[in-house]
């Protein structure tokens, strides 16, 4: 019994970790809305990923959200880009981004 208390608290701790870092390129990586796209150059797309729960416990969606975020600026960086558009909805822990190098 105690060992299933200790287990659930834990994925319950977790659930609120943030485990994607954003690199120093991701940085500098922007996300902009499709009309501030509008004017750049379109590089590709990136689909980030990651677990949307724990065990039966799920993550929040604002934590979900922040680290796919940061995978999609991350990869952007790797592309030469320097901005994103979510262009489909959170599902599954997945979400999709066109990647962007704009002037400004």
């Amino acid at each position: 019994m105690n060992r299933k208390i200790l287990l659930v608290c834990l994925s319950l701790l977790l659930t609120g970790c943030a485990w994607v870092e954003l690199t120093s390129q991701g940085q500098q990586v922007r996300v902009v809305s499709a009309a501030d796209a509008a004017s750049c150059d379109k590089l590709g797309q990136t689909t980030a990923s990651v677990a949307d729960s724990i065990g039966v416990v799920k993550r929040r969606n604002d934590i979900i959200s922040a680290n796919l975020e940061k995978l999609a600026r991350n990869t952007a960086a790797e592309m030469n880009g320097n901005a994103i558009v979510a262009v489909t909805p959170i599902e599954d822990g997945k979400q999709s981004f066109d990647v962007y190098h704009c002037a400004h």
